[in-house]
């Protein structure tokens, strides 16, 4: 039997490399709003929160950005994904391509951080959330 509900504390903290620290601090606080909690040098490593409920977003900083092939995409749900989508082209976010549609379920858009790490957008099309 594996990990139950009951294992859970209800927090999660999803983890990104990047090259710089301050920088991508300064970029994940100004385009996609989030706050530092903190930061430790003597790590190269720091945690700000997501608008989302207890989701924080991990930052350790390394020499080389290396693709491992089994990189995790955080994937934000949003309200408007155009509203949201035209927010970051503002902040010369770069885009893989346009909104795709899932009709009756999803609306999905990616988009990369300045470390080219993959994020995602998502607005909910399903009826019980509209």
């Amino acid at each position: 039997m594996g990990l139950t509900i009951e294992n859970y504390d209800n927090g999660l903290t999803c983890a990104a490399s990047v090259t710089n620290i301050d920088k991508a601090i300064k970029w994940y606080e100004e385009v996609l709003g989030f706050k530092l909690l903190y930061k430790s040098d003597e790590m190269g490593w720091c945690e700000l929160t997501s608008p989302v409920k207890n989701v924080n977003v991990g930052l350790s900083q390394v020499e080389e950005l290396k693709n491992n092939g089994g990189n995790s995409i955080l994937t934000w749900g949003v309200k408007d994904i155009e509203v949201s989508k035209k927010v970051l082209e503002k902040h010369d976010v770069k885009f893989d391509g346009d909104i795709q549609t899932i009709p009756d379920m999803v609306k999905i858009c990616t988009f990369f951080d300045p470390d080219g790490n993959c994020l995602m957008l998502y607005q909910d099309l399903s009826t019980s959330n509209n």
